[in-house]
């Protein structure tokens, strides 16, 4: 006996065959380095110290001339929230900010893991089956009716 129920579709009598609708287009990574904000801004203290909190990030190794463009456009909301109490932004670059993997959260719906995790991984010795978390379990003797309480 092959399987339990119906053979399966013939595959080219299915109804959906999952193919991308759109190919996938490849391009050239060209890295930027780090802007300075621009100095025609008198820049709220906190975003100075966020900007320069995303320059040393490790989103920033892969962040070409755009992406730095995008957060240029978000420190500029980031000044509004803070120097002008505009706090209805907040929302905004909580959202923009989430596209570049700004929380760990955000990391892993990018799929952004650290290198130092995977390598950290690789070095750990790998336990024998017989040093499982369950290998210290035995067997209690049984108990026999009246015995005890």
């Amino acid at each position: 006996m092959a399987g339990v129920g119906p053979a399966p579709k013939d595959p080219s009598r299915r109804a959906r065959r999952n193919k991308d609708p759109q190919p996938q287009t490849v391009l050239r990574f060209e890295k930027a380095e780090a802007p300075d904000l621009p100095g025609d801004i008198d820049w709220h203290p906190r975003t100075r110290e966020w900007w320069e909190v995303w320059k040393r990030s490790p989103q920033a190794e892969v962040m070409s001339e755009t992406d730095w463009s995008f957060l240029l456009d978000t420190a500029l909301m980031h000044h509004a929230m803070w120097s002008k109490g505009q706090w209805t932004l907040a929302a905004e670059v909580r959202l923009r900010v989430s596209k570049l993997g700004a929380t760990p959260e955000d990391r892993a719906r990018l799929r952004m893991v650290f290198a130092d995790a995977d390598e950290k991984d690789a070095k750990r010795p790998e336990q024998p089956k017989s040093q499982s978390r369950y290998a210290n379990l035995r067997v209690l003797p049984s108990r026999q009716v009246g015995e005890g309480s």
